[in-house]
């Protein structure tokens, strides 16, 4: 009996959860088509960009996926056939399908402002992990002090969660190359007038005072209109910064409009009860126009869901319908201190870190086993450094 030849394109949480998913059934053929290598744990990056291990937020895909049962293919996705069912990635190898699952994810989008692609920095992959901490050492180094001001545009979850750890970090680091403490100005910018849109009012000033407490400086309700070498412009005025980092701006993956898919005003892409955008070809996660798309438990919620009804068929059972599931939020917001927000329920400080921690715990087993997944966990409490004066400074201790 032939198999069911379901592709998936995405190695992120969606992609990698539907493929688990399906890798069970002996009547399925699983590829997953990924450009990646590895599979990026976005909610530790930026603990990785403020001193954590690099492997805290990156796993090699195939440590996660049974290569016996699911075949890994590396490309990106370029051209979609629906009339033969094939997939072209930009490197020239087709793929065959009977069923498609798209979680490709999203991309950086700068909105057209002049100077931010050439000059800031961001913190959505390791090498950009990489490049920003290489700045931040050098800059310290040649300078002997810190920069005027770090400018951190965009105060969702991870703009927040960055200015929470940054100071912490800086100072550390300035210790480790010899200078005596100084102030550091760490500055949020938003264009919403307040923080965390999406989250509870409770929860947004929780979250506001933690900041305060940090000495993290908000502009809310600010616009940028550009950046240079050595300022930020914003509502007109410029704020000096030789360390600008962008969080803000995120836009679905061009895949879906070169491929003339339906996309809503929201920019994602149209799909039915059943997660389906055409016959055959369902969109998940980040890319669908669902109500809590962009969160990393709707992405292992949609992939669940898809798998299951594509199993369901096989069995010859009625697909079930989608239900949207509202996420729990935990965001962090410097040392041993986290907001959470789960239904009605609202709490913050250390009890809601303490959740946090859980919550990773949790995520990893998504993927691992639970002895590995406490393994990968772990690595959140060591540090990894490029820069040779912190590690001539540790190999001293």
């Amino acid at each position: 009996m032939p198999k069911l030849h379901v592709l998936i394109v995405g190695g992120g949480f969606g992609g990698i959860k539907a493929a688990l998913e399906l890798s069970h059934r002996k009547d399925v053929a699983v590829t997953l088509l990924s450009d990646q290598t590895d599979f990026r744990y976005y909610p530790s990056l930026y603990h990785t960009a403020t001193g954590g291990l690099h492997n805290q937020s990156s796993i090699a895909l195939t440590n996660i996926l049974p290569t016996d049962r699911v075949t890994l293919a590396l490309g990106t996705a370029a051209h979609l056939d629906r009339g033969h069912k094939t997939l072209t990635t930009k490197e020239g190898h087709i793929i065959p399908y009977d069923k498609l699952i798209l979680a490709i994810g999203v991309v950086t989008n700068y909105f057209g402002i002049e100077g931010l692609s050439t000059y800031s920095y961001g913190i959505k992959s390791l090498e950009e992990i990489r490049r920003f901490k290489n700045h931040l050492h050098r800059q310290l180094s040649d300078d002997g002090q810190p920069d005027p001001n770090y400018v951190i545009v965009g105060a969702g979850p991870t703009g927040i969660e960055l200015a929470g750890a940054l100071p912490d970090y800086l100072h550390k680091v300035m210790a480790k190359h010899g200078i005596k403490h100084r102030a550091v100005h760490i500055d949020l910018i938003e264009s919403a007038p307040r923080l965390l849109p999406h989250s509870s009012k409770t929860t947004a000033r929780a979250v506001r005072r933690q900041l305060h407490r940090l000495g993290v400086k908000l502009y809310l309700g600010q616009a940028v209109q550009g950046e240079t070498a050595d300022a930020l412009t914003i509502n007109g005025k410029p704020l000096t910064s030789h360390t600008v980092i962008w969080t803000a701006g995120m836009a679905n993956h061009p895949f879906f409009e070169t491929n003339n898919f339906a996309i809503s005003d929201r920019r994602k892409v149209i799909v039915d009860q059943r997660l389906e955008a055409e016959s055959n070809i369902y969109v998940i996660g980040d890319n669908a126009s669902t109500p809590y798309s962009g969160f990393a438990q709707t992405a292992l919620h949609d992939a669940v869901f898809v798998a299951d009804n594509i199993i369901r068929g096989l069995l010859n059972k009625e697909p079930k319908d989608y239900r949207s599931k509202k996420p729990i939020s935990v965001i962090p917001a410097g040392p041993h201190w986290a907001a959470v927000d789960w239904g009605k329920l609202h709490f913050s400080g250390r009890k809601g870190w303490l959740l946090r921690e859980l919550a990773d715990l949790s995520a990893f087993h998504n993927y691992e086993p639970w002895w590995r997944a406490a393994e990968q966990w772990s690595t959140e409490f060591a540090g990894e450094e490029d820069c040779p004066i912190c590690l001539a400074k540790q190999r001293s201790n």
